[in-house]
């Protein structure tokens, strides 16, 4: 690309938040580039099935997001396939630098970069994502339906999601490290009132285990005592935390104590010109519908905020 080019706009990011923002800027006549340094689609290529877009009552993951990349394309954007090292704020514009060393400058910048749940690192867990293993009960939880799940963690997510995984499945065990849960006291008092659900103590998964049908088993250990055993299981959904993929925000963007970006009504940070969206953004929701939301807000935001430095600059 023209080293000395500015483009409209570069989204860091082609996942549905990224890719949304894409469509719209297209749609709002923005030179937008988009960079994404894996699949088109994001981590929704690694769900196996989605029950809660909107209009579709059941796609698998990969297909929906090949969806959006199909749709992006039909305005004529076709994401760069590079991995971005650096966003670097300026006065006159900003600068994405890309693994080869070329730098795209834009007046606008929208962070996609999304986020990771908190792995347990266990041998089972990566080899059967999607296949019982799962980091989100109102995405997954419908196919537990009348059978026995394990939840991991002790903080509020965790109780959270077991409480709504009780009012799907048969059995809900709530495996903790320690003697007594992280989460809010109104939540504990649920939990225990709950009665499908089953609070293992001072319990941690060394692994998960499944045959051709999916995980059937994890193998627990007790922290105080060492002793070992196996837990009869059809999924495994792990609360242990939630990561922001935030090591592109520059400095001077505005962030919380959870590393997520703080931004306005309009994905706007701290930083004029750069916006952030989806899961890196501080929000309440995380599900690929307000990724995609967020996508649209950014977009329309930063074309606003295009015309008004180009008018400016031709005044």
């Amino acid at each position: 690309m023209n080293a000395e080019k500015v483009h409209d706009l570069v989204i860091v990011g082609g996942g549905p938040g990224g890719l949304t923002a894409g469509i719209y800027a297209m749609r709002a006549a923005l030179e937008t580039v988009l960079v994404e340094r894996g699949l088109a689609g994001g981590q929704v290529n690694n769900t196996d099935v989605v029950e809660n877009w909107p209009g579709i009552e059941r796609i698998p993951g990969a297909e929906l997001a090949a969806a959006f990349a199909r749709h992006a394309a039909a305005y004529g954007l076709e994401p760069l396939n590079r991995e971005v090292t650096a966003v670097a704020p300026g006065l006159d514009h900003h600068e994405v630098h890309l693994d080869d060393g070329e730098v795209l400058r834009a007046h606008a910048v929208i962070l996609a970069t999304g986020g990771s749940p908190r792995k347990l690192g266990i041998p089972g867990e990566a080899e059967y994502y999607g296949k019982g293993v799962s980091y989100c009960a109102t995405c997954d939880g419908f196919f537990f339906r009348d059978r026995t799940v394990v939840v991991v963690g002790g903080g509020d997510s965790a109780a959270e999601e077991a409480l709504y995984l009780a009012k799907i499945a048969r059995k809900v065990y709530l495996a903790h490290r320690r003697d007594a849960l992280r989460a809010s006291r109104i939540l504990q008092q649920r939990v225990f009132a709950e009665p499908k659900i089953e609070v293992l103590w001072n319990t941690v998964l060394t692994a998960v285990k499944a045959d051709a049908s999916g995980v059937n088993a994890v193998d627990l250990q007790d922290t105080q005592t060492g002793e070992r055993r196996e837990l009869a299981t059809d999924g495994v959904f792990v609360f242990i935390g939630f990561q922001p993929n935030n090591a592109l925000v520059p400095a001077g963007v505005k962030m919380n104590a959870g590393g997520y970006v703080v931004t306005d009504e309009r994905c706007a940070t701290s930083i004029p010109g750069i916006y952030a969206v989806g899961d890196l953004r501080e929000k309440s929701a995380r599900q690929i519908v307000t990724a995609a939301a967020d996508g649209c807000v950014a977009a329309l935001a930063a074309a606003h905020y295009v015309e008004d430095r180009k008018a400016a600059a031709g005044a």
